[in-house]
């Protein structure tokens, strides 16, 4: 079997030149991961085509790879995870949106949205939003790219298949920013909130991922001076993100069954380390 490679990943449903997807590549060596190069992908179609290229990876997405089930039930869609996403990926995100807006006015205010299990550990956004972040438009992006380049998600799938050599798993960079430096921001996309604030925010995040012992996954950060200068100059934080996800992945990587709970829903699944 190849040897894969590690990597976390940010993604965007709307990839451009100027915000692109962002991978960041790494090598798990007892408990520290190394930041060995940084991708970037303008369009879906690339980033979809580098992984069915590569022969073998581990990654951690940070987007949703599956529904609440109680909005999946309600909307009558197939609860079996393959066949809802089957459905899901032939909706197109104007129907996306008016099915999930007509579910919401449905609902009294205060419970709105639907809840997987994951996003209370994980204080995540729930996975049927379509804006502010648009992470269900995510999900109808990213999940059927997963599925074309091969990748088997453990979360979703239990993996009798030995074989398997491309393995995806959702990741929530905000769930170990958040461990590390508490709620501050230390990212935005408008330049005029890219302050000296949020600098300090991205500098005391990556003081905190290289030091020995600050994080409850036990995985510490190596990086080159240049690397940690890159990190902390991207305002928009999307590389730091993208090495974030990779902690999380390199944790995962070596963890029973993924690091996953036992009993996770398959129509929902988990993001690591919640």
């Amino acid at each position: 079997m190849a040897v894969a490679l590690l990597f976390g990943c940010d993604f965007s449903s709307a990839p451009t030149t100027r915000k692109p997807i962002v991978i960041a590549q790494g090598a798990l060596d007892g408990d520290v991961v190394s930041l060995e190069q940084l991708h970037t992908f303008a369009t879906l179609d690339a980033w979809g085509e580098w992984l069915a290229s590569l022969p073998a990876w581990v990654g951690g997405f940070d987007f949703p790879f599956g529904l609440p089930r109680a909005l999946v039930e309600q909307l009558g869609w197939p609860s079996e995870w393959p066949a809802s996403m089957a459905h899901y990926a032939g909706l197109s995100r104007a129907e996306i949106r008016a099915e999930f807006a007509a579910f919401c006015a449905a609902r009294p205010a205060g419970e709105k949205f639907a809840h997987r299990a994951t996003d209370g550990p994980a204080r995540s956004s729930p996975s049927m939003k379509w804006v502010n972040p648009p992470v269900a438009l995510m999900l109808h992006a990213g999940v059927p790219r997963l599925l074309a380049a091969g990748a088997r998600l453990p979360a979703h799938d239990a993996l009798t298949d030995t074989e398997a050599t491309r393995i995806a798993l959702e990741a929530y960079p905000g769930l170990l920013a958040r461990e590390l430096i508490g709620r501050r921001s230390y990212k935005a996309d408008d330049r005029a909130r890219q302050t000296l604030e949020r600098r300090a925010a991205r500098a005391d995040l990556l003081d905190a991922l290289r030091t020995p012992g600050s994080a409850r996954l036990g995985i510490r950060l190596a990086l080159e001076a240049p690397q940690r200068s890159a990190l902390l100059e991207d305002a928009q934080g999307d590389r730091l993100d993208a090495v974030l996800c990779l902690v999380q992945t390199a944790w995962a990587s070596v963890r029973p069954g993924w690091g996953l709970p036992t009993g996770v829903d398959p129509l929902e699944g988990w993001i690591v380390s919640a």
